[in-house]
């Protein structure tokens, strides 16, 4: 059984959400991020991290691509162009939702207050909203981003979507908006919710 450290209203969401998608068996150690208990898991005390027998593994986009490949769910397979396609949606949201969120963390609550810059928060607001744009783009009239089947991008997505609200950042197209509907609708991700 796998062990996933961190509390479920950070980005172990994401690695819970993966493992009820692919059915597996898990338990969660809710700690909170620089705890001494995260930094038990990662000398960074940074969090998730996912325990999978003897080894313990941080990140959670390298986590969430670890489980999608060792079940051969929820991806395309390695070495093929569209796993070349989904990796560059993956490193795209990556690069355009999360970051600009975890920016914004930082500078509301994250850093210590002599470093904070308040002033960022409107322009990182208005390049989500560009990037919710795109993401609208990128799904076209396709239930999920890479087509039928919902991918490791789609839950990356759906969490900076969900992050995005929490931290009142400017609404989201119609397209994102069903879409993100479909996504939280899932069995998964209310199981995740739920835990």
């Amino acid at each position: 059984m796998y062990k996933v450290i961190g509390q479920t209203n950070t980005r172990a969401f994401r690695v819970l959400w993966m493992l009820q998608e692919l059915g597996q068996p898990y338990e969660q150690v809710p700690v909170n991020p620089a705890s001494e208990e995260a930094r038990s898991y990662n000398p960074l005390g940074k969090i998730p991290a996912l325990v999978d027998g003897d080894a313990v593994l941080t990140d959670s986009v390298a986590i969430m691509t670890y489980l999608a490949d060792k079940h051969g769910a929820l991806t395309a397979p390695a070495g093929t162009h569209a796993r070349a396609r989904q990796d560059a949606m993956t490193l795209w949201v990556i690069d355009e939702m999360d970051a600009l969120l975890w920016s914004a963390a930082k500078h509301t609550r994250v850093l210590p207050e002599a470093l904070r810059v308040p002033e960022v928060a409107p322009a990182v607001a208005a390049e989500f909203a560009q990037s919710l744009t795109t993401l609208s783009r990128h799904l076209g009239d396709k239930p999920f981003l890479m087509g039928d089947q919902i991918t490791v991008p789609d839950i990356l997505a759906g969490h900076c979507i969900s992050w995005g609200f929490l931290a009142k950042f400017p609404k989201a197209p119609e397209t994102v908006q069903g879409y993100n509907k479909r996504l939280r609708d899932r069995p998964a991700y209310k199981a995740a919710t739920g835990r």
